[in-house]
C-alpha cells in the first residue's frame, strides 16, 4: 500500500513533519510518499497547495493525508478544500490547554523553532562548536566536556555529538580509539581523569566494514578481519575500564542520545 502525506505549516514545518513522521511510523507495510509545503501563511500559498493536493488525489484516486500546524483557521479551510483527510497537530491540545490556563492562544507563526530565545540559541551554537573542535580527538582539553564518546572510527561518534549539541546543547567531544590504544587495551592517557564522563559506541563488524568501504574502497581500514579485530579489542577495553556502552547497529542518533542522557542524569529539553 502506498499514499502520499503532505506536512503543511506556516513556518519551517519543521513540527509537522517530526510528529507526522513519529505517527506514520506506526504503519508498518504502509510506504508513504512525503512531500513538505513551508511558509504556506496566505491564502494564495495555500490555495496553490490545495490545488496541487487535489489534482494528485483526481490522479491516483488515493486520496492524499495533510498533516497541518497551520494556525489560521482560514488557511486550513483552504487546504481542506483540497478533499484530503486534515490531521490537525495543534486542534486536540489548544481548546483544552485555553480552558485550563484562561487564556486564548496567540496565533503566532514560528513561535518553536524560530530565533525567539538568543540565550538558548547562543548555546546552541556553542555546544556545536565545541562538538565540532573536539572532534575525533583534535583538542584533547576535556575539562569542559559534559561527556566523552568513544569508541572506533565510524561507530557513529561525531554525528551523536552534533545532535546532542544542535538540538539540547550539550557539550559533547568523542575520542576514536587507535590501533595502539586496542593493542594496548588500556584507558589513553589524555581520558582517565575524565572516566566519568565516558560512554562507548559500538557497532556490528559487517555493518561498520560496509560504512569504511564507502570511505576507502579497498582498503585494510574497510577489511571485515580489521573491523573485528578492533571491535573486540575496544569491548575489552570498555569492560576493563567499566566504561558503559550502546550498540548503535540498529539504533538510531536520537536514541542514542536519549539512552546516554538516562545514564548520565542529563534532563535537558530539545531547543
Amino acid at each position: 500500500m502506498q499514499r502520499t502525506v503532505y506536512f503543511i505549516s506556516d513556518s519551517t514545518g519543521i513540527t509537522a513533519e517530526t510528529i507526522g513522521n513519529s505517527i506514520l511510523a506506526q504503519f508498518e507495510g504502509v510506504e508513504f510518499d512525503k512531500h513538505r509545503f513551508p511558509f504556506v501563511d496566505d491564502a494564495q500559498k495555500a490555495e496553490r497547495a490545495a490545488h496541487r493536493i487535489k489534482a494528485l488525489h483526481l490522479q491516483s484516486g488515493e486520496r492524499p493525508i495533510v498533516v497541518s500546524t497551520l494556525t489560521d483557521p482560514v488557511l486550513c479551510e483552504i487546504v481542506a478544500g483540497s478533499g484530503a483527510l486534515m490531521l490537525d497537530v495543534f486542534t486536540p491540545f489548544i481548546g483544552s490547554l485555553e480552558s485550563e490556563l484562561g487564556t486564548r492562544h496567540s496565533g503566532a507563526v514560528n513561535r518553536s523553532h524560530g530565533l525567539v530565545n538568543f540565550e538558548k540559541y547562543e548555546a546552541r551554537i556553542n555546544a556545536t562548536n565545541f562538538a565540532l573542535s573536539h572532534d575525533d580527538g583534535i583538542d584533547v582539553d576535556y575539562v569542559d566536556a559534559d561527556l566523552i564518546l568513544v569508541g572506533v572510527s565510524r561507530s557513529g561518534k561525531t554525528p551523536t555529538c552534533l545532535y546532542m549539541a544542535l538540538h539540547y546543547g550539550v557539550s559533547a567531544a568523542n575520542y576514536p580509539l587507535t590501533d595502539e590504544d586496542l593493542e594496548r587495551i588500556e584507558l589513553p592517557p589524555r581520558l582517565r581523569p575524565y572516566k566519568d564522563r565516558l560512554y562507548g559506541l559500538t557497532i556490528d563488524p559487517l555493518r561498520l566494514a560496509q560504512i569504511r568501504e564507502q570511505r576507502r574502497p579497498g582498503s585494510r581500514y574497510a577489511t571485515l578481519k580489521q573491523c573485528r579485530w578492533e571491535l573486540e579489542q575496544a569491548d575489552r577495553l570498555m569492560r576493563q575500564a567499566g566504561i558503559p556502552s550502546l550498540n548503535t547497529t540498529h539504533v538510531s542518533i536520537e536514541e542514542i542520545a536519549s539512552k546516554i542522557f538516562d545514564r548520565f542524569g542529563i534532563e535537558r529539553t530539545m531547543f
